[in-house]
């Protein structure tokens, strides 16, 4: 028996002429970390919003615990801990503080002083715990943020792009809290990114989306072993333009102003004589060239045209 957390059933929502969320179906079971992992704009928030109940889906059914958001807010409220991509705090006020602020919002002792401290010490904050918020760097603020998510001990966290705009070990401290959650605790996660390592880093199932539908999911391994193929990567010794190369039998994309290009293979020690072959036929030599396996944004690219960090138009 499986302990479903979250359902999403065939959701839809636009906003005027946008269809931000296409018909899309999902189900997160207890202590499960997924991963909505797509460019901006491609619906993810919108998805994350109506499953924390801000917006109403035009069509479909969300169920939290089983049970839908209207006649149960006060209930499910209580389940659930959310991080936005920016969280606005009070400047005079120290992180303890702003932390007490917080926890008087719920009912009864659910948020305690001592579970107040307890979370300080999981965001890594105790040398910061009476700065000033406004004292805090960009990184630290996610923390409190995320701590302030955590105040309730949800049954299920979201998180909306967490960690936008951080620089790289800011990022990694942010993992690292998560991390320790996923090992701790049966608390279910649903992560908005556009970062293909944090998607891997942090979750064991990851959904592709774009342009509001669900393009692909599974496991990192799964996904990649849909369509395991090689990439090569080179460069040539002639100046050329991708026209050249544009009646070639493979599939080849050239950058015209990175001057480089990419092979896609199924099977390198038979196709790559073949390669060899049709360079010579163009009178063009390698001057680099580099063999490695398909990652998940070359999978998001081969399904799209895009990479993960480009917005839709």
């Amino acid at each position: 028996m499986t302990n479903k957390v979250i359902e999403v059933k065939d959701v839809y929502k636009s906003f005027k002429d946008v269809n931000a969320v296409n018909g899309i179906n999902i189900t997160i079971e207890e202590g499960q970390f997924i991963a909505l992992l797509g460019p901006n704009g491609a619906g993810k928030t919108t998805l994350v919003e109506m499953i924390e109940g801000i917006q109403k889906p035009d069509k479909g059914e969300i169920l939290i615990m089983g049970k839908h958001w209207e006649g149960n807010e006060d209930e499910l409220h209580q389940y659930i801990g959310l991080s936005l991509q920016e969280t606005r705090f009070i400047d005079k006020i120290n992180v303890v503080e702003t932390m007490k602020l917080f926890a008087s919002f719920y009912p009864g002792t659910i948020a305690s002083n001592d579970r107040i401290n307890h979370i300080i010490d999981i965001i890594g904050l105790k040398e910061k715990q009476n700065s000033y918020t406004v004292n805090l760097s960009g990184g630290q603020r996610q923390k409190l943020a995320l701590g302030i998510a955590l105040l309730n001990n949800p049954k299920i966290l979201l998180l909306d792009e967490p960690t936008t705009g951080l620089d790289p070990n800011a990022r990694r401290e942010i993992w690292n809290i998560l991390l320790r959650l996923k090992k701790e605790s049966n608390t279910s996660l649903i992560l908005t990114t556009h970062y293909m390592e944090e998607a891997e880093q942090l979750c064991e199932y990851i959904i592709f989306v774009d342009k509001g539908r669900i393009l692909t999911e599974g496991t990192r391994d799964e996904l990649l072993n849909k369509n395991d193929k090689k990439i090569i990567e080179f460069t040539l010794e002639e100046n050329i333009s991708g026209e050249e190369l544009s009646n070639s039998p493979f599939d080849l994309v050239w950058d015209d102003n990175a001057e480089k290009g990419s092979l896609t293979l199924s099977s390198p020690e038979t196709e790559l004589q073949n390669f060899f072959v049709f360079l010579k036929d163009k009178n063009l030599q390698l001057k680099n060239f580099e063999s490695r396996r398909k990652t998940l944004d070359d999978m998001f690219t081969s399904l799209t045209g895009r990479h993960l960090d480009e917005e839709n138009n």
